[in-house]
């Protein structure tokens, strides 16, 4: 399996264990085309993953992010040949069919039937947080009721894709720590991955590009802003990996972590440049061509908002370089 640094491509490999031109997904499926290796469609000579263990006596089931259904297959009234637990080989889906979703208010799915969150964001919810009290509410069910049958979860988050949202403690936790800059932030972790050996003690650094603004050279009355855009998202990204924790807490609680094998990917495979050269509090103004309309005097103004129900916020080109 290699990811293809694109979301519903590297899904569909993982998901089926084959090259992802030979499964009908050469690139997300918002771009799909009649060619053969980009029309997302699953050939029925290409069992998915799922329906091969279903079919060997695995219970299996999905949580979360779902970005390999065709465009046209995604409304309540289906086709549903693709979805996870019709056409996709798991018996249980909960969670989001497309890219990206809204944290605080998701457009949720139980199978193929759309529901409403169990709460509000103001009675505290959140969607990783849902996801994986549904995850662990499954894999307690299976184990008490079939306590000698394997299963299969893919557990798939909507994090920590844009928008970034995340409860303000966590964002809050690293305050200050991103003041240096993406530059610096390079660095650091450059020499971070040298000392783990992550890569070789003669592997060099490859310059920034002219396309990507110094940090220095950014207005100073962003800095603040563009700091917690970077703050929400280290925020983000632990809140997620606590929620995992609880899950692998789970299987120990069961006594059953040491038979279970994990695979954990995180960060959707690469950070993103949506977020134009400053970021966005709602990156749908970029993608509609409107990214002008976010002046730095209103980045400034909504500054305590970012992460929170308010937004729809992304980080700026220069933390997506950093961070990859």
């Amino acid at each position: 399996f290699h990811t293809t640094a694109l979301c519903s491509p590297t899904r569909k490999a993982l998901l089926t264990g084959r090259n992802h031109h030979s499964v009908g997904m050469g690139g997300i499926t918002e771009i799909a085309t009649s060619a053969p290796g980009y029309n997302s469609v699953l050939s029925n000579t290409k069992a998915p993953l799922a329906r091969t263990l279903t079919l060997n006596g695995y219970s299996t089931a999905q949580f979360g992010k779902c970005h390999e259904v065709p465009v046209w297959q995604t409304s309540p009234m289906g086709p549903f040949d693709e979805w996870p637990s019709a056409g996709g080989g798991f018996e249980y889906f909960y969670g989001f069919i497309g890219g990206e979703d809204n944290q605080w208010e998701p457009a949720l799915y139980e199978g193929t039937n759309p529901i409403e969150p169990p709460k509000t964001a103001e009675e505290g919810y959140h969607l990783t947080e849902d996801l994986a009290d549904k995850a662990i509410g499954w894999i307690n069910q299976q184990k008490a009721l079939m306590p000698d049958k394997p299963f299969f979860a893919y557990f798939a988050p909507g994090a920590t894709h844009a928008p970034h949202h995340v409860p303000p403690e966590w964002a809050d936790k690293y305050k200050g720590k991103f003041a240096h800059g993406w530059d610096k932030q390079r660095e650091i972790t450059f020499e971070q991955q040298q000392e783990l050996g992550v890569i070789g003690p003669e592997a060099e650094l490859t310059p920034r590009h002219d396309e990507i603004p110094a940090w220095d050279d950014m207005d100073p009355r962003l800095r603040p802003v563009l700091e917690r855009e970077m703050e929400v998202y280290a925020g983000f990204l632990e809140h997620t990996d606590h929620q995992v924790g609880r899950i692998v807490d789970t299987l120990e609680q069961l006594e059953i972590l040491d038979d279970t094998l994990i695979f954990y990917i995180i960060g959707d495979n690469g950070a993103s440049a949506e977020g134009t050269l400053q970021g966005a509090f709602n990156e749908m103004a970029n993608f509609n061509g409107k990214a002008d309309l976010e002046t730095v005097d209103f980045m400034v103004s909504k500054l305590d908002e970012f992460g929170g129900p308010s937004s729809y916020n992304h980080f700026a080109v220069g933390w997506a370089w950093a961070m990859d």
